[in-house]
């Protein structure tokens, strides 16, 4: 068969199938009595062959020696073909995202485009300032899109970036939620603590709902932070959870604080008063945990409160005792 008629049944140019030739590839059985290359069948399936292991990525250095090596093992270069794969794909994702975000930002020129990828490039930089100058310039430039922002938070390690980043998703608008909220399933806890407090940090009815789905999350210190959340904002869910926290000294100072603010609502503080006091019925053994109850139970109002509060100040404890009595003492001023 002549080079013109391979060329046409192998999908392979007469140019190529020349190139193969000058490397050794392939070379044709024959020639014509005109002098033109004649192809045999068994060359054609070499053709075939190559042209099988270049679509696996190997170089036609790599095609001859398996071709032509007896020896050549090929599960290390199909091995390294995979390493090369994922490493391409990763940075044509990444390529994409970056893309994709560009996009999202609505640049209306180039020099648009320009400061949206140098903030990118800084978010992922290697210098926290650089980190935290990007996060700020975030509000007040060019929109960094808001996937970058919630990538950048649920990633940083530094307290003072991670705290700006937070800022940022705050005043970011629609959209943030949803992307953190999935980072609350992440099986990462850093991850995990992160999101938490970047949605707790987002003023609005999305963020809330988040938080109130929060604490049913499997992680504790999650719940615990959606919880005290929660109870700045008023939301009653949180009430058995911050009254955890005072008993197992968790932030208790900060649960006490949420607690009292949610007593200011007068339909809350009985039932706040109520499941502290209940705590105490059901035997908080502890000296600790009853002085924590006792302190705790000084911001709620209600008569409920004043009965535990009696109890406490026959505690057989003498710090718990002199405390009850001391929150009693100041309630009865108080009153009059």
């Amino acid at each position: 068969m002549l080079i013109g008629d391979v060329a046409r049944r192998s999908g392979v140019s007469a140019r190529m199938l020349r190139h193969y030739e000058s490397l050794g590839l392939v070379r044709p059985t024959g020639r014509t009595e005109s002098g033109y290359r004649e192809y045999s069948g068994e060359d054609i399936r070499r053709i075939f062959h190559i042209e099988s292991l270049r679509s696996l990525g190997l170089s036609l250095r790599d095609v001859g020696r398996a071709l032509d090596d007896p020896g050549f093992a090929p599960s290390e270069l199909v091995d390294d073909l995979i390493r090369q794969s994922r490493e391409r794909i990763a940075a044509e994702t990444e390529l994409l995202t970056r893309l994709r975000r560009i996009g999202a930002a609505g640049p209306a020129d180039w020099e648009d485009v320009l400061r949206i990828v140098a903030l990118l490039q800084a978010l992922g930089s290697d210098s926290a300032g650089k980190r935290q100058r990007a996060a700020l310039s975030s509000a007040e430039e060019v929109q960094v899109p808001v996937e970058a922002l919630v990538e950048a938070a649920l990633s940083e390690t530094d307290p003072n970036v991670a705290g700006t980043l937070r800022w940022a998703l705050a005043r970011s608008g629609d959209g943030a939620v949803e992307l953190l909220a999935e980072g609350l399933g992440s099986p990462v806890a850093d991850v995990r603590k992160r999101a938490v407090q970047s949605i707790a940090e987002i003023p609005d009815g999305a963020a809330t709902a988040s938080l109130r789905d929060a604490l049913t999350n499997s992680d504790i210190v999650v719940r615990r932070c959606a919880a005290l959340a929660l109870g700045a904002r008023g939301v009653a869910e949180a009430v058995p959870t911050l009254i955890d926290m005072i008993i197992e000294g968790v932030n208790d100072v900060d649960a006490a604080d949420a607690l009292g603010t949610l007593a200011s609502d007068p339909g809350l503080a009985d039932q706040i008063a109520t499941g502290l006091a209940g705590r105490l019925a059901h035997g908080a053994a502890d000296p600790s945990a009853r002085l924590r109850l006792a302190q705790a139970l000084a911001d709620i109002p209600g008569p409920t409160t004043s009965r535990a509060l009696a109890d406490l100040s026959q505690d057989e404890d003498r710090a718990v005792a002199l405390t009850a009595t001391y929150v009693l003492t100041l309630r009865d001023e108080g009153h009059r």
